[in-house]
């Protein structure tokens, strides 16, 4: 039995020191995978703490079925819908600081300070339109695409931890890359690419 196993059965018969050592192991990736789905830093430290609330309250029923850190960005991921649906707002930006995640935008976007101020302010409007876009996303479909684009999963390990078949990845998938590619063509048009 490993290290984590050994952990997961001591916090499922209540002991608070070995969940608390959990959620120290898991705290920066749920921060992270919280802030790519809700857009800011705030919304991000509120769906990392309701995770790791209902991931205490619901510890009893995990089987080990899944990796640990699969059912918790599950939740992670439930919850953000879960948000969405109660709020019914889109969020604005995705990275307010540039060091806390390595998110699509900063992947996307030339490293600002290496250049003149006229090519920081054009990419930083770059930047704006693709957080823009990503609003356009149902929050099931920037789920989808921020676990594959953002956290590199493979298509099958997305299906697995949101419990849905690959197809529907692929499906979801799909549709985002289409509707990002729809909201950023004037970006296709500039570069002649149409």
């Amino acid at each position: 039995m490993d290290d984590e196993q050994r952990l997961i059965e001591q916090a499922q018969q209540g002991d608070r020191r070995a969940f608390r050592t959990l959620v120290q192991r898991y705290q920066q990736p749920i921060y992270f995978l919280a802030r790519d789905l809700a857009g800011n830093h705030h919304d991000a430290e509120d769906l990392a703490q309701e995770t790791f609330i209902r991931a205490l309250r619901f510890l009893e029923k995990f089987r080990g079925e899944a990796k640990f850190g699969s059912w918790l960005y599950r939740i992670t991921v439930n919850c953000y819908i879960d948000s969405r649906r109660k709020k019914q707002v889109s969020t604005v930006s995705i990275h307010d600081e540039a060091n806390e995640s390595r998110g699509f935008s900063e992947q996307a976007l030339p490293d600002l300070r290496q250049h003149s101020p006229e090519d920081g302010a054009q990419a930083r409007g770059i930047q704006e339109h693709i957080e823009q876009a990503l609003t356009t996303l149902s929050p099931r479909e920037r789920s989808v695409f921020v676990l594959r684009h953002y956290k590199e999963m493979p298509l099958k390990e997305i299906a697995g931890t949101l419990d849905i078949a690959e197809g529907t990845v692929k499906a979801l998938l799909f549709r985002a890359i289409q509707r990002l590619q729809k909201a950023l063509a004037f970006y296709r048009a500039d570069l002649g690419l149409e």
